[in-house]
């Protein structure tokens, strides 16, 4: 199989996961912090190195504000059910936002009341509006903002620090979705105004599905929307107010996060810059070569500097769905086809009839990879 689906997960893994996780289920597997015994402790200790190396990859000084929780989506619940709403809140997101996002805040808005408003992108460019961003905040003050780091249907990186900054004029609470970019750009909380960070373990950090969560940047504390055990102040019928046990009730996927630990070790030998500029030059790679099939149509950010990994495209003889069909059963390539859980961007891009065909590179794409895609693409071309 040539995969090309990386930005629904990684695949392969690292050698260091493989390995990690094998030990884990021999020797970890065992309920973290429950019990006194060694491999309970061992087990525990294995956590706390997560939330370490997380803090550090994000310049977070405080690791026990690494919350982990099964994946992103239910981190995203998590800070969503957990703020402050009303009927008057303003709540701003941009159209490349994930369905992780989208519906929950549509089960809060329909509770509460409020509008979502969508920040201003063009759909040609996929450039921000800033002049009309300011008027939009100036006019209804942002109460919470919503930002998606990297698109996973177009791959565009988006202004995070613009954003955000404005955003801050008005106090909002900004939270970041870096699903799609932890692990392959900087995500450095010390350089941008971010009070909840939410990642995938399984995505550009190159763990194993089962492990997300979000990082409290700030001072701002929710309320908790999981409740249950911790192995901590188990008489009180509340949750405990000291981080990370508010936030994560229950029994954690001890081999999830053996292999997330093993892969922030890998990703501090290979080097996150290596990573980066590799995909970058694959990416160009693959959008030089599809350019040249003439059937095929490209959604692309005008700033080709502003983007990575994830190239969405539609053939004019074939249905995304179809050509992924045959482009499976046929040459044996994987790829999605479909809205990839983000609905706002397609009617910005003008994919909503059938969405897009999306191929995304990763760390062990190789080039020769590429070139059979390629070869396919113009074989159902000709």
């Amino acid at each position: 199989m040539i995969y090309l689906d990386n930005a629904a997960t990684t695949f392969p893994k690292p050698e260091y996961v493989y390995k990690a996780v094998d030990e884990a289920q021999r020797i970890l597997a065992v309920n973290a912090g429950r019990g006194t015994y060694q491999a309970s402790r061992n087990a525990a200790a294995l956590l706390t190195s997560v939330r370490e190396k997380l803090a550090l990859l994000v310049g977070c000084s405080f690791s026990e504000r690494v919350v982990l929780s099964p994946s992103a989506t239910i981190a995203m619940n998590q800070i969503i059910h957990g703020l402050q709403w009303s009927k008057l809140s303003n709540v701003y997101v941009t159209p490349f936002e994930h369905n992780a996002v989208i519906r929950v805040l549509k089960q809060i808005s329909d509770r509460y009341g409020f509008e979502i408003r969508l920040l201003p992108f063009d759909g040609i460019t996929q450039k921000l509006n800033e002049t009309e961003m300011q008027n939009q905040f100036a006019l209804y003050h942002p109460d919470v903002v919503f930002v998606n780091h990297i698109s996973n249907v177009t791959g565009v990186i988006l202004p995070v620090q613009k954003i955000f900054e404005s955003a801050k004029q008005y106090c909002a609470v900004t939270v970041l979705d870096a699903s799609q970019s932890l692990g392959l750009i900087s995500c450095d909380i010390r350089q941008m105004p971010v009070d909840f960070l939410v990642f995938a373990g399984h995505k550009n950090l190159y763990g194993h599905i089962g492990i997300g969560g979000f990082i409290q940047c700030s001072q701002i504390k929710l309320n908790p929307f999981l409740a249950g055990g911790t192995g901590s102040d188990s008489l009180n019928p509340d949750m405990p107010e000291e981080l990370p046990q508010r936030y994560e009730a229950g029994s954690h996927d001890i081999l999830s996060a053996a292999s997330l630990n093993a892969s922030l070790d890998w990703l501090r030998d290979v080097k996150q810059n290596h990573i980066c500029q590799h995909k970058k030059e694959l990416t160009s790679y693959l959008i030089d070569e599809l350019r040249n099939i003439r059937q095929i149509m490209l959604y692309l950010p005008e700033d080709t500097g502003q983007h990575i990994s994830i190239v969405s495209l539609t053939h004019k003889e074939y249905l995304p769905h179809e050509l992924a069909e045959i482009l499976d059963m046929d040459y044996d390539i994987a790829v999605r086809s479909g809205y990839h859980c983000a609905p706002y961007v397609h009617r910005l891009i003008g994919t909503e009839k059938g969405g897009t065909l999306r191929v995304s590179v990763g760390y062990f794409t190789e080039k020769s990879e590429i070139d059979k895609l390629v070869y396919a693409l113009k074989e159902l071309s000709s």
